[in-house]
């Protein structure tokens, strides 16, 4: 068995290219506010159909817990993320408090 083919997989290269992050420049805090509400109302829909999903189970209409448990997850990562975002944005508010001028 040749294995040289699965070892260059996994072989580190040395990366030669730099990448630059594209940033849009017409952003205003319109935008990014609205982006905060959508994500905010996200993670709402999805804490919602998480606990249709256990009204359903405890209920005995639905038998199969790999959708509970799916709709469990992305509830718990949603709000999870939602809370990062939202502690960073009152870091922010706090640190532009904090600043002399």
């Amino acid at each position: 068995m040749d294995v040289t083919g699965v070892l260059a997989q996994y072989t580190k290269t040395p990366v030669t290219e730099k990448r630059t992050p594209v940033v849009s420049e017409d952003r205003s805090f319109g935008q990014v506010l609205d982006a905060a509400k959508n994500m905010v109302k996200e993670t709402n829909d999805l804490q919602n159909t998480a606990q249709i999903e256990e009204m359903k189970f405890a209920l005995g209409l639905a038998d199969n817990t790999h959708d509970l448990m799916i709709a469990e997850r992305k509830a718990q990562v949603a709000l999870n993320y939602t809370v990062a975002v939202r502690d960073r944005f009152l870091q922010s508010y706090q640190t532009i408090m904090n600043m002399q001028i």
